[in-house]
């Protein structure tokens, strides 16, 4: 087992290799084609998809054998298109099992918080798996908007699984045991994952393969525990709420106590229900909920 968790590096890592300010001539410029990049990192995951399949005995993806079905017929295998700092991407998960959470959950949002197990590898030059990666013995907890946007967003295919109990219904006397949870592989194009820079043990442009077990979700997260979730945190409507700053105090809203900087706490907007999202006391902007208008201030 690999004692590094890479899978956890922050978000920074990504954007290391996209421009920065070109107005500032001090200023990094990136000229790399990551759109031409995604298709061919398309190009490479579709001839692997030909010439592998999934084995279903071992649950392992394999070298295609005669009689196999090859993933790319596989009707288990689902495509996404992502679209992700003006670039467009094509995500693959293969849903084995899409999970039956007890008490019900619904799908991760790109914001929530995870259980899971999981083992990566990357795609070599000559279609090898190199493992590089693996928390396969004990599941642990992630933020799905501090990983990968692969992860983020594929994730949302798979739902959790239930706590395993004695036949009598009973808490289970034994370790903490999950059972019937997401099962399935994420492949991610380079863009999605470490892009141009790589990371330990990861060379640059590489597309990852994760085997995955999804058992439980915090569904709402909220980071800043301001009583809105984080993935409400999203103004501007683009599905990114790590983008949105809404009064320019650099910090993103779902990390920001006071998201309209008016000197009371978001979650002391929330009027009699406790619900800042459904606040609306200002006639010369009807729409605005008062938790993001700094002209509000009462609570």
């Amino acid at each position: 087992m690999f004692d590094r968790k890479i899978i956890i590096l922050c978000l920074s890592v990504l954007f290391i290799g996209y421009a920065c300010d070109t107005d500032n001539p001090n200023g990094f410029v990136d000229d790399f084609d990551y759109a031409a990049q995604s298709l061919i990192d398309n190009d490479s995951l579709v001839d692997f998809f030909e010439t592998h399949y999934y084995n279903d005995a071992i649950d392992s993806v394999q070298p295609l054998v005669s009689g196999a079905l090859a993933l790319i017929n596989d009707s288990r295998l689902l495509t996404q298109d992502i679209s992700d700092r003006e670039v467009d991407y094509k995500l693959y998960s293969f849903v084995k099992r899409e999970g039956t959470p007890d008490p019900i959950k619904s799908f991760p949002t790109v914001m929530d918080s995870i259980l899971v197990k999981y083992k990566g590898q990357y795609l070599s030059d000559t279609d090898n798996l190199v493992d590089f990666d693996e928390s396969f013995v004990n599941p642990i907890w992630l933020t799905l908007n501090g990983v990968i946007r692969g992860w983020a967003h594929g994730f949302g295919n798979f739902k959790g699984g239930k706590l395993k109990t004695e036949p009598n219904g009973d808490p289970f006397n034994g370790p903490i045991t999950y059972e019937d949870g997401g099962k399935g592989v994420l492949f991610i194009p380079s863009g999605l994952g470490y892009s141009t820079n790589g990371a330990l043990g990861i060379p640059g442009n590489a597309n990852l393969m994760f085997y995955i077990e999804l058992y439980d979700l915090a569904e709402n997260t909220d980071h800043d525990n301001d009583a809105v979730p984080s993935i409400l945190e999203d103004p501007d409507g683009d599905g990114d709420p790590r983008n949105d700053d809404t009064d320019g105090d650099t910090i993103p809203n779902y990390f920001d106590v006071d998201d309209d900087n008016d000197g009371v706490l978001t979650k002391d907007e929330g009027g009699d229900d406790g619900d800042p999202t459904n606040d609306f006391n200002d006639p010369n902007n009807p729409t605005l909920p008062d938790y993001l208008n700094p002209d509000v201030t009462s609570n």
